[in-house]
């Protein structure tokens, strides 16, 4: 058994679903992608019994117990420390990016076999609608998910690539404000309409015909003016629970202001309230917070730039 692991993950922006349970074929489905920050830095060490500490440690022993009735096993004794943590409900899928950690973190520990990103999901409860936070926890990049069809444990991956190491993401969050998550999220969900098949197709369209190509190709101004078409076109699928294609008046504002300064492609991650502006260059990114700032003087608002995180998790063991 290895002294310690140690776990860097990165952090999920989901672009948007595009059916929901209700209508026919495969269900949910979508496309999203994965960034450096803000990550979740995670470490397992040996100790005298089971304990968690630092944020979200009370979510932590949940997953520890989930993975332990999963595989039928005791759990180690051991000290799982959250080193650094995103925030919970902002979009940024942290609740799957730490139940993974906490799965993969352990299965190392006691010397268990890699497991495939399905199998990881499954251990611990999630990927139960979206898959892009578990394709991405291992492989990063840009990631396709197929939707799942009755009985299907987790959506299939249509496609991964990577992005362009040059582009950022300004990632911008309101203070205050919290998405949807859990059983919340599941209600919210139940609620709403199907999304029309032609709607659907469009959006799958948008995705195959316009976004994953002008990401594989580099090309910065079709990829961004593709990426908000998407976001826009799918969130007003949720529009009966969020009051338009974004969660609420102030993100409203957000994006409209966001792209008063230029920014193409700029959308709302999951629920929100997390949004981001993807931007062709570092400089490019930094002159957009630098106007943002000035434009919003008067919100509380955490702003970011962040890269492309183009490889999953990072785990490293240390034995004796």
């Amino acid at each position: 058994m290895p002294r310690s692991v140690h776990i860097t993950a990165p952090s999920r922006l989901h672009f948007g679903l595009w059916s929901l349970a209700g209508g026919t074929g495969r269900q949910y489905g979508g496309v999203g992608a994965m960034v450096e920050k803000p990550g979740l830095v995670l470490a397992i060490r040996e100790s005298g019994m089971l304990a968690t500490t630092g944020p979200l440690a009370g979510r932590a022993m949940n997953f520890c117990w989930r993975w332990a009735s999963f595989h039928r096993a005791g759990i180690p004794s051991c000290q799982i420390d959250i080193l650094a943590a995103p925030p919970e409900h902002a979009g940024l899928g942290t609740g799957t990016q730490l139940g993974l950690a906490v799965a993969a973190g352990l299965n190392a520990f006691v010397g268990l076999p890699s497991q495939s990103p399905g199998e990881l999901a499954l251990s611990v409860g999630r990927g139960t609608r979206s898959a892009v936070g578990t394709y991405g926890f291992v492989q990063g990049g840009l990631v396709v998910e197929q939707g799942k069809l009755p009985g299907e444990p987790i959506s299939p991956l249509d496609c991964r690539i990577d992005l362009p190491p040059d582009w950022r993401f300004v990632l911008v969050r309101p203070l205050g404000l919290s998405g949807l998550a859990g059983d919340d999220e599941a209600t919210a969900i139940a609620g709403l309409p199907a999304i029309a098949a032609a709607v659907t197709d469009q959006l799958i369209a948008e995705v195959r015909e316009h976004l994953v190509p002008a990401a594989a190709t580099g090309d910065f101004p079709a990829f961004a003016e593709s990426l908000y078409r998407y976001g826009h076109q799918s969130g007003l699928c949720f529009a009966p629970r969020q009051g338009g294609a974004y969660n609420g008046p102030l993100l409203t504002r957000l994006v409209q202001q966001i792209r008063s300064l230029g920014a193409a492609g700029v959308g709302q991650s999951s629920w929100g309230p997390t949004l981001f502006a993807v931007q062709p260059t570092q400089a490019a990114a930094e002159n957009l917070v630098e106007r943002l700032r000035g434009a919003t003087r008067t919100q509380s608002l955490d702003i970011i730039i962040t890269t492309p995180a183009n490889r999953g998790a990072r785990i490293s063991v240390l034995s004796d």
